[in-house]
């Protein structure tokens, strides 16, 4: 026959056990309060800081109501992060539009933005003539004097706390173009962030 546990090992044996249950839960309870205040997941932020002309042919065949057109952006890019750990995005493209079409495309690298950093990215865009002039609206806009594009801007990445976090960042301006002094009239930019 074998012998009755003792008293004392036994409960012994339920003080670890419910110590280990404890610094299990405690542990838990912790990484729980710091991923929802500490490492919650934030937005990244993307933002057309410039706009410039880097090149602005124009000439106009009024016998044929054509206009011939290239034109040359240089964009500022920064991207925002401001998470406490990195955040990796995937190949992207930037483009202009013009009334709604694509007339200007580059590609944009993958990356990453480490903690709580900023990225700045110069972009330079050739409008495709043959896309452009295809829009009976040109020469309307280019005999007004002001040509009307929109840059769109989408980059999509992960933020890993704790789990991975998918983040799609979206970046649209609207800028008018002075084709007597060459120069970016206005801009107005619109930024949205999905988690």
């Amino acid at each position: 026959m074998t012998p009755a546990p003792k008293p004392k090992s036994r409960r012994r044996c339920k003080c670890i056990c419910l110590s280990v249950v404890a610094v299990i839960l405690g542990l838990g309870l912790l990484f729980l309060i710091l991923g929802l205040t500490v490492f919650k997941v934030k937005k990244p932020i993307t933002t057309i800081d410039s706009v410039s002309i880097q090149d602005l042919d124009l000439s106009l065949d009024v016998a044929r109501l054509r206009v011939l057109l290239n034109v040359t952006l240089d964009l500022g890019v920064a991207v925002t992060n401001p998470n406490r750990v990195g955040f990796k995005y995937g190949d992207s493209t930037c483009y202009i539009r013009y009334k709604g079409n694509d007339v200007a495309e580059v590609y944009v690298p993958a990356g990453s933005i480490g903690a709580r950093d900023t990225s700045s990215m110069n972009l330079t865009l050739t409008l495709m003539a043959d896309r452009l002039l295809s829009n009976s609206a040109l020469y309307s806009d280019v005999i007004s004097g002001t040509l009307p594009l929109q840059t769109y801007v989408r980059l999509a990445g992960t933020v890993r706390i704790l789990f991975k976090f998918h983040v799609v960042t979206y970046t649209t301006c609207d800028i008018d173009i002075n084709l007597s002094n060459r120069t970016v009239a206005n801009q107005n930019c619109h930024y949205k962030t999905k988690l």
